[in-house]
């Protein structure tokens, strides 16, 4: 479990962040953390592996507060992918930057290249084993970061931004493996500009504006709420624009995905 309890973080720059953060995310949740650029979503969740240590308050993960810890013994527990991953990718070949951390944590012989093996499947990156990751495009680099931290298993994982660079079907791949991992109980963290992804996920959405949260909520809750999306800059999924524009014909207004949609619309066409 993660705990933040009345969070504040100056950077060097006197620049304040976060502003009285206090959430908890409970074991196996799945959290997508919205706002605007600067809102101080991603100086929130480096505090959850102790990249960041806060100015004033606490981060406890697990009762362990993270000012005790360092980030090397917290990320055995929660893996962090970058929103850059040229900020976390540094070896020669694919599998050697996922066999790095697997290293560290004393992974050796059969063990260790059973996990590569899986994670490089896992994110259809086999093909790119003994290549550069510097060599792939930006979404493949991406997946590579993703490889190197979902190979050691950690119980926590926490994206920035993972669908930057990333096709439809890379997408919907990615949604698919973050429901999978989820469904294993595993707790996910994803920071995101992309409404309509978080829409067909329908996670737990924490909506952050000015380093505070500003509404804290089921997917459905939060994504139809036009006054605290407007305040966090984000824009309404697209289905439920047009199930705004319909409210009239007697049609729900808070409706997020397009399953969802589809239901409804051939219910009332039964109802004919």
């Amino acid at each position: 479990m993660i705990e933040v309890k009345n969070v504040y973080y100056t950077y060097p720059s006197g620049v304040e962040a976060l502003k009285d953060i206090s959430l908890t995310i409970r074991d196996g949740e799945f959290i997508a953390i919205m706002g605007q650029n600067g809102a101080g979503k991603t100086t929130l969740i480096k505090h959850f592996n102790g990249l960041l240590k806060s100015t004033k308050g606490e981060v406890l993960i697990d009762g362990i507060n993270t000012k005790k810890k360092s980030v090397a013994e917290l990320a055995r527990n929660v893996g962090f992918v970058f929103q850059n991953p040229d900020s976390q990718l540094f070896s020669e070949t694919v599998e050697e930057e996922v066999a790095f951390a697997l290293k560290n944590f004393g992974l050796k012989d059969t063990m260790l290249k059973k996990r590569i093996t899986w994670a490089l499947e896992l994110l259809g990156l086999t093909e790119y084993r003994k290549t550069s990751p510097f060599m792939l495009s930006g979404g493949e680099r991406k997946r590579v970061a993703l490889a190197s931290v979902l190979a050691w298993n950690p119980e926590v994982v926490v994206m920035d931004e993972p669908t930057i660079g990333q096709d439809h079907q890379q997408k919907e791949k990615l949604r698919q493996f973050i429901i999978q991992l989820n469904t294993q109980g595993k707790t996910v963290v994803v920071v995101t500009h992309d409404v309509e992804f978080v829409a067909d996920c329908a996670p737990r959405v924490i909506l952050m504006a000015e380093g505070k949260i500003i509404k804290d909520g089921l997917g459905k809750e939060v994504l139809t709420d036009v006054d605290c999306l407007d305040q966090a800059s984000i824009v309404l999924p697209q289905i439920t624009e047009v199930f705004i524009e319909l409210e009239d014909f007697g049609l729900p207004r808070n409706v997020i995905d397009l399953y969802e949609a589809k239901e409804i619309l051939l219910r009332r066409l039964d109802e004919k």
